[in-house]
């Protein structure tokens, strides 16, 4: 009987515990996601060595968090990797992008920011690898979902960014590769990707609003709704 209600203790103790844990876990996950979104603005408009300990400290909160918020999924540790990166610490920015690339084999950026790192850092052989391979999935991520995902319509609408790819994987397979344009160009498509994600977030918000405005004037007109006087 001891023996019963030892074990229906526990069991209680264990349901009563899960709420909690579900509560912690919501409350992390806003914490990261606050601390990504400060450092992003620090990143793209501000100071890269202010947006780095917000990285740092949502990496330490969960080191395989993915981006969540937007359909480019990029690890923490490729934030953490390219702030150091634009702060001139390549080689903290290496350890933080080949653990970026370890993590999450999909995320296109640390693909771009490694071999950035490691091409200004002597490896260019690797380097060049590693560029032409986060340019080719960026740019044929965003073919894919261009036409395979509703809010793809939102994403490189003009087709700038899948060109400047592009144009730079052909650099690459030519003869003889001018290291300075290449590493400025990447550079600047890596943050126009970034950027990217508002532009997307915005364009999508507008159209959204409209149609919802749009749909309640509609219903307006046919009298299912009374317009206030």
């Amino acid at each position: 009987m001891k023996h019963i209600n030892k074990r229906y203790k526990m069991l209680t103790v264990s349901i009563c515990a899960l709420p909690l844990a579900i509560l912690l876990s919501g409350c992390t996950a806003f914490q990261i996601g606050e601390e990504i979104a400060k450092g992003r603005m620090e990143l793209m408009y501000g100071d890269p060595k202010v947006a780095l300990p917000y990285f740092q400290r949502a990496a330490a909160l969960d080191p395989d968090y993915v981006t969540n918020f937007t359909l480019l999924r990029e690890g923490v540790w490729t934030y953490v990797g390219r702030a150091n990166y634009a702060s001139g610490n390549l080689a903290e920015a290496r350890k933080a992008l080949e653990r970026a690339r370890s993590s999450y084999a999909e995320d296109d950026l640390a693909k771009i920011y490694l071999g950035l790192v490691l091409a200004r850092d002597g490896d260019q052989q690797r380097g060049v690898r590693e560029i032409e391979a986060g340019l080719t999935g960026l740019a044929d991520w965003l073919d894919f979902i261009e036409f395979y995902h509703p809010a793809g319509y939102y994403w490189d609408p003009a087709k700038k960014i899948r060109s400047e790819a592009r144009r730079n994987l052909a650099m690459i397979k030519g003869r003889d590769v001018n290291w300075k344009d290449l590493i400025a160009n990447v550079e600047g498509i890596g943050g126009e990707m970034e950027r990217e994600i508002d532009r997307a977030w915005q364009d999508e918000k507008r159209d959204r609003e409209r149609d919802k405005e749009n749909q309640s004037t509609s219903l307006i007109k046919k009298g299912s709704l009374s317009a206030p006087f």
